[in-house]
């Protein structure tokens, strides 16, 4: 007995149509205008929209920073993510200076095994550069099955790496068919302006994003692009949030180079007024890079709607306001950088960018969903709805009105900062492989149930 998904609206990155899915197994075997249902389950579509899983690429689950934990590990994380329309996340596992690129990956499987609820894979942030790490680059690729690898440019004296460490992963992956990810702001230069501003007495929040200007993204976008143009590489740009850097970017996609680009929910919708809060509220909008003034926004959108920026992430980072927020109470730079966003992502790209006429249905599951499968070497299994497919769906009920809240949200932290906005549309079944995980409200999955997806390798033409 199979199942067959009946009476919704597909759509696809590139199709919108009434069909019916036949589900045997894990997998989506038949797609028609009406599939005979006898024999099969049965769940009603009509009315909803049916979409790909959602695939975030941006997610930092079970770990540490600043002394801290993120509150959410990959337990909580994926239940969240799963209420929210996402069957497929892509963490990061941190490697330490000195240490192996495997032993990094290693441990995040020792932190998502039996306990993730949705399918999941990583990329390896790469903290320093020898000869033992450029060795193990195409052994990564080639065995462990992540084929991305993410530099910072930012956290001077922590994770901030030098130009030739960048140069090299990048010169390394563009031989492996892997696909490089930068973080890309001036760390020497916020080292300074933060220092600078601690020394004038300047604790607040808002001094967070005072410190760190669109200006110091822009030149580190920019920088990144033409170091990735002389080693003939592909680049990821991670949650760009600014004209500066989204600008960089168009820039190089026009010239016809490989530069793809991210952004994230917060930085459509919220900005530099919410530093500003009464109190120290200021703080659970800490992250980095900060939210920008409202104009950025508009070119944000613009990008997202004409293709020069590709994909979008949470970049979910949660921390308690209690407890972990407020170790920055008396110094801004100690304020734990992020934010709870991955049970949101879909419905605000949804609500501000279907709803308000700014990107098409088609777009929506594009940044969704494929093409950060194709980005990351998951496609077809993962990212879109098809014959021979992972049957990861959603079923998206396009009437449904909420108000986001953290009383009412499934993450594991006190705080949202989309708190009051009120969004039109929701996942209300969510199937991982064919089984029902979501519906109604409800939540049926199993830690554990999650599976580690193989990365195949990333080609420089995939979008």
């Amino acid at each position: 007995m199979g199942t067959v998904i009946r009476g919704g609206t597909v759509v696809t990155a590139t199709d919108t149509q009434e069909a019916d899915i036949l589900i045997e197994g894990e997998v989506v075997t038949a797609i028609a205008r009406r599939i005979d249902t006898s024999g099969h389950q049965v769940v009603e579509a009509a009315g909803c929209y049916v979409f790909p899983g959602g695939v975030d690429p941006h997610t930092h689950l079970d770990m540490p920073f600043g002394g801290t934990v993120t509150a959410d590990d990959f337990r909580t994380g994926t239940v969240a993510a799963a209420f929210g329309g996402t069957t497929t996340v892509i963490d990061f596992a941190l490697h330490s200076k000195g240490d192996t690129l495997q032993n990094a990956i290693r441990t995040w499987h020792g932190k998502a095994e039996g306990k993730a609820t949705i399918d999941y894979a990583f990329h390896v942030m790469v903290g320093d550069m020898n000869e033992q790490v450029r060795n193990e680059i195409p052994r990564i690729v080639e065995e462990e099955g992540v084929s991305s690898f993410k530099v910072f440019l930012a956290y001077k004296n922590n994770l901030q790496v030098d130009d030739e460490t960048l140069f090299q992963t990048l010169r390394m992956a563009a031989q492996s068919g892997a696909l490089v990810q930068v973080h890309a702001e001036n760390g020497d230069v916020i080292d300074v302006l933060v220092r600078e501003a601690l020394a004038q007495g300047h604790v607040e929040p808002k001094y967070h994003a005072l410190t760190r200007p669109p200006e110091a993204e822009g030149e580190a976008t920019e920088r990144a692009i033409r170091l990735a143009e002389i080693a003939g590489a592909p680049l990821y740009v991670v949650h760009v949030t600014c004209a500066q850097a989204a600008e960089a970017i168009s820039d190089a996609r026009k010239r016809g180079l490989p530069i793809f680009g991210e952004t994230c929910p917060q930085y459509l919708v919220c900005d530099f007024s919410d530093y500003e809060r009464p109190g120290f509220e200021g703080a659970k909008y800490v992250m980095s890079p900060p939210l920008r003034e409202p104009f950025h926004q508009k070119v944000l959108w613009s990008s997202l709607r004409n293709g020069e920026l590709v994909a979008f992430g949470s970049d979910q980072c949660s921390f308690n306001f209690q407890g972990q927020k407020e170790l920055g109470r008396n110094d801004f730079s100690k304020i734990p950088n992020g934010a709870p966003t991955i049970e949101d992502r879909m419905a605000i790209l949804y609500h501000y960018g279907v709803n308000e006429g700014r990107i098409s249905l088609n777009r929506f599951v594009a940044l969704t969903s494929t093409n950060n499968a194709k980005l990351f070497g998951l496609f077809p299994r993962k990212g879109t709805v098809a014959v021979g497919s992972d049957a990861d769906l959603v079923i998206w009920d396009p009437d449904v009105e909420r108000t986001i809240s953290a009383a009412t949200h499934h993450m594991n932290v006190d705080n949202s900062i989309f708190e009051g906005m009120r969004v039109r549309g929701q996942a209300r079944t969510v199937l991982l492989r064919g089984q029902v995980i979501v519906d109604g409200g409800q939540f049926y999955g199993h830690p554990g149930m999650g599976r580690f997806q193989r990365c195949g390798r990333v080609s420089a033409t995939v979008l």
